[in-house]
């Protein structure tokens, strides 16, 4: 497992943030950023901007979790909290950067933001050289995009498996030739990567490079994120539960050879503890047997 719930700021987001805001000049940065988030990348550029000594401003879904928001406002940065999802929020932030001027940061549609990602994949080739697949949870995919890059580059053999919420499977849909327009838009325990419009950027990526797309069910989310705090002693949220997931699932044919996981963020509102073994309790498939 690639623990980035361990990372400062709680998410692997922060690699990318970090990225883009270093390569920033001095006369965008007196422009000040703006981003919009669900919470984890909020966070990795309020931290990165506040190291450069850069005001952000970051837009927020309303239905963000308070341990994100007081996060990201935390680092120093201003939160302004509207729309009911990701989308919208990015809406507002766009608007407000054409009224301002100021340098927006995207999550995932940008190439700076794109290769810092990759280096938690390049991270994982570097401490066990002989994986041979990579699960990795996709919103935006800039993620799953960066992973794609830094492992068909280093070691093609390597699978690279993105996987989604099936309440929010935009890229699966996309990469396996849905229609956009029957694609499942649904509340989801893993709002980090409930997004409904991916980027063009990130997709003509993983349609080049990733090896597969999984979807993962509400059910299986919370039992993975049960799993981590039984078994791992640790807390993540739905979106870095996603790939564990995936495994437990037992939906996949893999039964042998190193398996990677990136576990993307632990950013989690531990008042939906109650509704994850609520989800759990609510489905009849018995828990996974697997150990670690």
């Amino acid at each position: 497992m690639k623990l980035e719930n361990l990372q400062k700021t709680g998410s692997f987001k922060v690699r990318g943030s970090y990225n883009k805001i270093a390569s920033l000049t001095e006369l965008e940065c007196k422009r000040g950023i703006i981003a919009a988030s669900a919470g984890n990348h909020a966070q990795g550029v309020a931290l990165a901007g506040k190291k450069r000594n850069v005001p952000v401003t970051i837009f927020m879904p309303l239905s963000t979790p308070d341990s994100k928001v007081n996060a990201t406002k935390e680092y120093g940065a201003e939160v302004v909290l509207t729309g009911e999802s990701f989308d919208e929020a990015y809406a507002e932030a766009m608007k407000r950067q054409s009224e301002t001027g100021a340098v927006f940061i995207h999550p995932f549609e940008d190439l700076k933001i794109i290769e810092g990602q990759a280096t938690a994949a390049l991270e994982m080739l570097q401490q066990c050289p002989h994986l041979e697949r990579i699960f990795v949870p996709a919103g935006g995919g800039g993620l799953l995009a960066g992973t794609a890059l830094a492992v068909k580059a280093i070691k093609p053999s390597v699978k690279v498996i993105g996987v989604q919420s099936a309440s929010a499977p935009a890229i699966a849909a996309s990469f396996y030739g849905q229609h956009s327009l029957g694609v499942p838009f649904l509340p989801t325990i893993a709002e980090g990567i409930k997004v409904k419009s991916p980027g063009e950027l990130t997709l003509s990526i993983i349609r080049k490079y990733v090896d597969e797309m999984v979807t993962v069910t509400e059910a299986e989310i919370a039992e993975a994120i049960l799993f981590m705090l039984e078994r791992e002693k640790m807390l993540v949220e739905g979106a870095g539960a996603a790939g564990v997931a995936a495994i437990l699932s037992g939906s996949l044919p893999y039964t042998s050879g190193e398996t990677g996981v990136i576990v993307s963020g632990g950013n989690f509102d531990v008042s939906k503890l109650v509704q994850c073994q609520e989800l759990v309790s609510q489905t009849k498939k018995p828990k996974s047997k697997l150990i670690i």
